[in-house]
């Protein structure tokens, strides 16, 4: 099997990459922020798993390791595929899906296109016991005001991990009301 690769990117598209690998060149899918974020040209590492079945061979590159084995927890669940992996890792951080998951909340999952309200609670009761103990205790769970927020800068154009990261940065201080913390959340845009 492949666990990990390095090499020179020749081709960049939407979820995937073209990784030169001595005289080889292998698409290697991988979550869109870090296919974003990568150029033709630039030299990449990835932390890989290899998905075999019938009818293909598929490639999956992650950035890191515990990435990597947040996918593959995640294709252990009955109903998840490879492809609703690799969205969940496209749209929500590996932290958000662990928190989710350690606070059962199903309801952050169903945000990813694809994941609907059974698959989101599959995930959470299949992986709930595995993934709690790797929730940090201080990580606080997504309140209702704050997935308040979320909804609203998602709807105002930004991805789910945008907006997930602009709520991080909001003071602990706050105000608990919803036009001064979606205010705040902004702010961190215009930095």
């Amino acid at each position: 099997m492949i666990g990990w690769l390095q090499g020179r990117v020749l081709a960049q598209e939407a979820e995937r990459l073209l990784v030169q690998v001595g005289s080889l060149g292998l698409w290697v899918q991988v979550p869109q922020p870090l296919a974003q974020q990568t150029r033709p040209g630039d030299e990449v590492a990835l932390h890989t798993h290899l998905v075999v079945r019938a009818d293909a061979l598929a490639l999956y590159g992650f950035a890191e390791a515990a990435e990597r084995d947040l996918f593959v927890a995640l294709l252990g669940v009955n109903g998840v595929g490879a492809r609703l992996a690799l969205a969940l890792l496209s749209f929500l951080s590996p932290e958000a899906i662990r928190r989710a998951v350690a606070q059962e909340q199903p309801a952050v999952l169903q945000r990813v296109p694809g994941v609907g309200k059974k698959t989101a609670q599959r995930i959470v009761l299949a992986l709930h016991d595995r993934l709690a103990a790797e929730v940090l205790p201080g990580q606080a769970a997504l309140s209702d005001l704050d997935a308040e927020v979320l909804d609203a800068l998602v709807a105002l154009g930004y991805s789910v991990v945008e907006a997930q990261t602009a709520i991080q940065h909001i003071p602990r201080d706050a105000p608990a009301d919803l036009e001064t913390r979606l205010r705040l959340a902004l702010q961190y845009f215009a930095r």
